[in-house]
């Protein structure tokens, strides 16, 4: 006897460039396809590092975890270099398996992580009719030349941009990280007078894992905590300026570093800033060593360079920073967060990285960890606007809404 699963209310096929074996993959793409999975039949292709499918019980152990969740896990190889021949290389295998696995599952929907996977999506579109979500994850394109890695002149640049323009048209849902990309995206010449279906769903944290413990607060100096890169984006240097100002208020406070590959450029810094080490404490860390490590964090740093694309960013972050009760220091321009941040009362924004403002900025942000409810106001925040199954509720909306109407 055959029993069918009536609640499994559609049925889509899920692409991202990222691996899942990766931590992004792990709490971004996962963290929602593993809740989403009670109610959607879920087909995942992604591209994984050479050196994550080494770990065999890493691999072995996420294949039975998604086996017994009933999804279905095709992972591909990445291609790094050189850069736009791998791409394209990836975008070829891609597109193959895709068309293969929609076709041999009747498969209706597809989603497609950011940029590089919404040009086999869009490709499923225009020869299969599939219903396809635009995942843009931020300004990709505008990312790369802000970045400093592309020129507008480059032919590159106007390629990613055409594509830009055809996901954002051919796209039944595309689903946005901020309010602010929303807003901008409107005005583009080329969506007026189009009804385009936006989403914002930003990126979200399990609050079940992240939370606070206050009686190991208790018994510690003052742990000012860094997460994540240090290059590129992040004006790094400001940030351990900012710790002398609160060890100078402060000296016994301490800082912790939390990082991937970056710790030779972070010591070197540290050294030329003057930062007794023994304060500091720089670490590469699992995703369960982060969660550990920011239930010890009285407060938590990042700033980003200011850029037109950082219109599109949601850093990841600031919810689980939120979540943990921990206020933030950070600066104006970054997606929704200063709106966020100040709406809430859990952070503080700097307008500016002058002497005045970080001092003033540093000040503000000690009196933020003496309130008696800043960790009650910091988990609100997160529940309000970082809450993993509000994420997975709105993405279920959209997989209801798209499965109905193409029956």
């Amino acid at each position: 006897m055959i029993f069918l699963n009536i609640n499994k209310m559609a049925k889509f096929l899920y692409i991202s460039h990222d691996g899942l074996l990766e931590p992004l993959g792990q709490s971004q793409v996962l963290g929602y396809l593993e809740k989403l999975s009670n109610s959607h039949k879920i087909f995942i292709i992604s591209y994984e590092k050479e050196k994550d499918m080494l770990h065999v019980d890493k691999v072995n152990f996420l294949k039975k975890n998604l086996n017994k969740k009933d999804i279905h896990w095709f992972p591909l190889k990445y291609h790094k270099k050189p850069a736009v021949i791998a791409t394209l290389f990836d975008i070829a295998i891609g597109l193959f398996f895709s068309l293969y696995i929609a076709l041999r599952y009747h498969i209706k929907i597809v989603h497609a992580r950011s940029y590089t996977a919404s040009v086999i999506a869009l490709v499923l579109k225009k020869i299969i009719n599939m219903r396809y979500i635009f995942d843009m994850r931020g300004f990709w394109v505008d990312e790369r030349v802000d970045g400093g890695m592309w020129k507008k002149s480059d032919y590159i640049f106007r390629i990613s941009k055409w594509f830009e323009k055809s996901f954002l048209v051919n796209a039944d849902v595309v689903v946005s990280l901020t309010k602010n990309a929303v807003d901008e995206m409107k005005m583009f010449p080329y969506l007026e007078n189009r009804d385009i279906k936006f989403k914002v769903i930003t990126t979200c944290t399990n609050l079940q894992v992240f939370k606070p413990d206050l009686t190991i607060k208790q018994k510690q100096p003052f742990v000012l905590g860094y997460v994540g890169s240090v290059g590129v984006w992040y004006m790094f240097d400001e940030a351990l300026y900012c710790f002398k100002l609160i060890q100078e208020i402060m000296p016994n406070a301490r800082m912790h570093i939390i990082n991937k590959g970056g710790h030779d450029f972070i010591y070197s810094r540290l050294n030329i800033l003057g930062i007794d080490l023994k304060y500091v404490l720089v670490e590469e860390l699992d995703r369960d060593g982060v969660v550990e490590s920011m239930r010890v964090m009285n407060a938590g740093i990042f700033f980003y360079r200011q850029a037109y694309s950082k219109k599109a960013t949601a850093p990841t972050k600031l919810g689980e920073f939120l979540a943990s009760g921990i206020p933030c220091l950070t600066n104006k321009g970054v997606g929704d967060t200063s709106e966020i941040l100040e709406k809430t009362k859990c952070g503080i924004v700097l307008s500016n990285f002058s002497k005045e403002e970080m001092e003033r900025g540093v000040i503000l942000l000690l009196s933020l960890t003496e309130d008696s409810c800043i960790l009650d106001r910091c988990r609100s925040a997160a529940l309000d606007y970082f809450s993993l199954d509000d994420g997975v509720k709105s993405y279920n909306e959209i997989y209801e809404t798209l499965g109905r109407d193409k029956d």
